[in-house]
This record gives C-alpha cells, sequence and structure tokens, in this order.
C-alpha cells in the first residue's frame, strides 16, 4: 500500500542549500539579455521549497508576497518556524501538490518556481503541477524550473538504478536511509573493482562512483534514491510544458548564455545553422553533454524592440558581492577553465569595487575607457553574475521596505549559527536575496555585533575570535588547519584570530555594503 511519502525519500531531511535562480530578481537580467519583457512581479510561489530557506529568504529581502509548499512535514515546520521567528509575511504548507493546488485561497502568480522536484517525482505529480501552472501562472508570468537532464546522465543511469535496487533488496533493515546508502555505494565500488564490461563502455563512471562516496549523505538520499528519478530531454520537458502555454525564454545558468566558453567556433556555426529554437536547444545539449538544466518559461513571451531592449539593459541595476581582491578572472565552462580578459574585465570591477548598485549605462559611463562598450559591459555581467560574483540590485524604496524584515532574519539565522552551522547564508536587502556567510563569519559577525564593534580596532578580531572558539567550544569542536585538527586551546584561538582578521578587512566591509549588517 502506497503512503504518503508516495515513494519519495522522507526519512531523512534535505539540505539547508539557498538556490539564487529562485530569486526572481535574477531573471530580470537573462530574460532582458534574451530580448524579452520582464513582468514586474508581486506573486511568487515555489513548490517543493524543501527546508524552505530560499523562499524565506527572498521573502523576507523583497516586497515580493511568497507562497509555497513541501509536503515533508519535517522541512515544511521547520520552514514555518523560520518564517514564524522572524515574522516573515509567508505562507507555507504542508501540502501534496494536489492538496495544495485546490486552495481557492491562492493568489494568480507573477512567478513559480521548483528546483530539482521535477525529476523526483511521479507523472501523476507532473500534471498536476503543469495544470497548477495553466491556471494560477499569470499572462506574461515566469517560470524557473531545473530538473536532471538527457543526455548528460544516460551513462550514469543503469548504475543509479542499481545503487537503488541494492538499497532497497539488501539494504540493512531498521538502519536508516544513510546506512542503506553507504552500502549501495560500497557495493557499487566493489562491482567496478570487477572491471565489467559496462565500466569499460562507460570509463567515467568508476569516477562518478568517488565523487558520490564524499558527498552530503542527505543530498545523495534525495538525489538519488527516490522510487522516482526521471532525466529527460529537452524537447519532452517542452512537451509537458505546452498545456501551460509556456516557452522557453533563457538559460537561468547564466554562463550558459555565453557561448565562447561552452561551445566551440564549429559548434557554433552548426548551432547556427538550425532554424528552430528549441530543437536548437536540444542540440546543444548533446555538444555540453547536459546533466542539469536551469531555464526561464514565460508564459505568452513578448519580444522586445531593439530600442526597448537597449534602454531596459540600461537601466538594470548589478551590484558586486565578492571583495574585489577575490574575484577569479578565471571562469569554468562546458569547454573548461578560461581567463578573461583583464583589459576589459578590471576596469569595470575597479569600478564596481564599492559595492554600490549600478545601472549598466553607469558602470559603462564611470568605467569610461575607449574600447569599452556596452555590448562588453553586458557580456562581463552576464559571466560575473553566472560565476556569482555579481547579483542584481532591487529599487532603493523596495531596499528600504525590505530593510526590517531582513534584519529580523538574519538575527534569527546568526542565533541558530550558535548551534548548528548548517545555513550558510544571509538575506541582504540590497539583491532582494541570500548572500554566503560560512558559519565561521556567522559566528565572527555575531561576536562583532555583541561586543566587537564597540572595542578598539586592535581588540576587535580577538573578540570575534573568543566568541567563535565557545561556540565550538561548547560543541567539542576544533578548528581545522590544512585538513589537521588544532588540538591546544592556544593554536585554537591564534587561527581564529587570523581568520576573524581576516573577514573584519574584507567581508564585514560587503556586508555592510549589501546592508546585510546597520
Amino acid at each position: 500500500m502506497d503512503t504518503w511519502t508516495s515513494g519519495y525519500v522522507a526519512d531523512i531531511g534535505y539540505t539547508y542549500g539557498y538556490y539564487a535562480e529562485l530569486n526572481p530578481h535574477r531573471a530580470r537580467l537573462a530574460l532582458l539579455n534574451a530580448g524579452l519583457h520582464v513582468p514586474k512581479v508581486f506573486t511568487a510561489c515555489e513548490l517543493g521549497f524543501g527546508q524552505g530557506l530560499s523562499t524565506n529568504i527572498h521573502a523576507a529581502a523583497s516586497g515580493v508576497g511568497w507562497w509555497g509548499t513541501d509536503f515533508n512535514p519535517s522541512q515544511a515546520g521547520f520552514a514555518q518556524n523560520l518564517a514564524a521567528g522572524a515574522a516573515i509575511p509567508a505562507h507555507l504548507y504542508d501540502d501534496a501538490f494536489a492538496e495544495f493546488a485546490a486552495r481557492t485561497e491562492l493568489p494568480d502568480f507573477d512567478f513559480i518556481g521548483l528546483h530539482g522536484i521535477w525529476s523526483w517525482i511521479s507523472d501523476e505529480n507532473r500534471h498536476v503541477i503543469v495544470d497548477f501552472i495553466r491556471r494560477r501562472l499569470k499572462v506574461g508570468g515566469i517560470l524557473y524550473i531545473s530538473y536532471n537532464t538527457l543526455p548528460g546522465w544516460a551513462a550514469f543511469a543503469p548504475m543509479r538504478h542499481l545503487m537503488t535496487e541494492h538499497a532497497e533488496v539488501l539494504g540493512a533493515e531498521g538502519r536508516g536511509i544513510v546506512s542503506r546508502i553507504d552500502g549501495a555505494l560500497d557495493f557499487a565500488s566493489r562491482l567496478l573493482e570487477t572491471n565489467p564490461l559496462f565500466l569499460r563502455a562507460n570509463p567515467l563512471i568508476g569516477e562518478r562512483v568517488k565523487q558520490l562516496k564524499n558527498q552530503n549523505r542527505h543530498y545523495l538520499a534525495h538525489e538519488y534514491f527516490n522510487r522516482d528519478w526521471h532525466p529527460m530531454h529537452f524537447a519532452t520537458m517542452a512537451q509537458w510544458l505546452a498545456p501551460a502555454k509556456l516557452q522557453f525564454a533563457a538559460s537561468a545558468h547564466y554562463i550558459d548564455q555565453f557561448d565562447a566558453l561552452n561551445l566551440s567556433p564549429e559548434q557554433q556555426a552548426f548551432l547556427n545553422e538550425i532554424p528552430d529554437p528549441m530543437f536548437k536547444q536540444s542540440v546543444r545539449d548533446f555538444m555540453t553533454n547536459q546533466q542539469f538544466r536551469r531555464d526561464y518559461w514565460v508564459k505568452g513571451a513578448r519580444r522586445l524592440h531593439g530600442l526597448e531592449q537597449a534602454e531596459a539593459l540600461g537601466k538594470e541595476r548589478v551590484v558586486l558581492v565578492t571583495s574585489r581582491s577575490e574575484v577569479s578572472l578565471k571562469v569554468k565552462g562546458s569547454l573548461g577553465e578560461a581567463t578573461m580578459n583583464e583589459s576589459v574585465y578590471a576596469p569595470i570591477l575597479d569600478t564596481m569595487a564599492d559595492h554600490q548598485p549600478r545601472t549598466l549605462q553607469e558602470i559603462q559611463r564611470d568605467v569610461n575607457q575607449p574600447g569599452i562598450d556596452f555590448v562588453q559591459v553586458l557580456q562581463t555581467m552576464i559571466v560575473l553574475t553566472g560565476a556569482g560574483h555579481v547579483q542584481a540590485a532591487q529599487a532603493d524604496e523596495d531596499m528600504e521596505t525590505a530593510r526590517g524584515v531582513c534584519d529580523r532574519l538574519n538575527v534569527t539565522l546568526l542565533n541558530r549559527a550558535r548551534a548548528s552551522g548548517e545555513i550558510g547564508y544571509l538575506a541582504s536587502p540590497v539583491t532582494a536575496g541570500g548572500l554566503s556567510v560560512s558559519w565561521f563569519e556567522q559566528l565572527f559577525l555575531s561576536g562583532y555585533l555583541q561586543r566587537g564593534q564597540q572595542a578598539q580596532a586592535e581588540a576587535q578580531a580577538q573578540h570575534c575570535a573568543d566568541h567563535a572558539w565557545k561556540v565550538l567550544q561548547s560543541q567539542g569542536q576544533k578548528v581545522l588547519k590544512d585538513g589537521v585538527a588544532l588540538q591546544a586551546e592556544a593554536e585554537n584561538i591564534a587561527e581564529l584570530t587570523a581568520q576573524a582578521q581576516r573577514f573584519l578587512e574584507k567581508k564585514l566591509p560587503l556586508l555592510r555594503a549589501l546592508r546585510v549588517v546597520g
């Protein structure tokens, strides 16, 4: 008899990840670059929100009204408690998709997002989701959807099936999913050591299994060990979404939009011969052996005229969210690692180094160097956004509206960091989204806010380090340096002090500029 889980892993929680693609503001530059009109987003929805970190951050950091559901009551409970603790105006439920879709109090949405969940659910639930999008996504609204993709998963799919079968048939009963995952991975390794013909035909499988053994078991449980696991071709996804009247708009993975990083000149020329844009995406996936797509679709896409597009792009605001000294000009695409042109990127990064929001037009004006035109500024923003160094910035009035809620959420997350380092993000009202802040950085920030900011400059790092060390001591943990745990208390405090000093010099000014800290 089927249970409420419908074959989905529910006895182990999902990771506390944050997914920037679910931020409606991130979609703006991608759609404008594709020459499409961008709607103003007032209402948004996330289906299958996991622990709800992305939903809560986006609800706190913008004026957008957020709704969402995750059928796992443990995960939904965490998301609801997080929202309640920070008084975030988000409407979060633990409904199955069909139950959520039947709610009569839901508004129509400007933005609907699903991250990953599409690959792990049944066809029955997919039909429910497509019908929900058909009924609830406004005309002109945006769908963000990510999913495991063919052909990239074709070679590994048989091994995944074998590991799942091992977990079900031979896994130790009563010892939980983590034990069964470990057993399945060990079995797969021993099988490959026999040098089966499958491995000889697919030589990269061995390396993939090795990588899996080092990954978070919570992630592996949800990624590989659900009953339903269906990678699909882009064309198949298009067929699924057709009843909802959706058109493919652009990749939400910005690096994918820069062909020079992903396709050889011969491949680009070949693709340019294909007149159908949808079929072109399918062919492109074969060229890059795509494993995971992150895409924006639009219900009733409206194309902009050339002048409209240029004017709209020029008004788009962005901000540098990485310390200037830590921005690498090396970017990885499907073709491997490439180094960006320093004569173009360096002046643009120098202009943005104060972490103040600017429009693309203002960046070009402030750089004011011959040879750096608007097209180069736009391409640079696409690449730097894809690399995680740049994010969209919302309007000043929206920042001020969101600031109080962001402050409450960040206090809640910093308090949680005293007991756990599972959440590595804080909310920024500048970007209307999340910013990566590691566990130690959160502990340093807490120490700084509690006493360190009143101290003399030379004593601030010591205050931050002392606070972090008290937390580590309470949990029986020590600092790792070069992969080795430091034993003496003096060694731990010295290393923490050095890290705190770097935090105060580099990360704290960034957090202030992005209004994560008052």
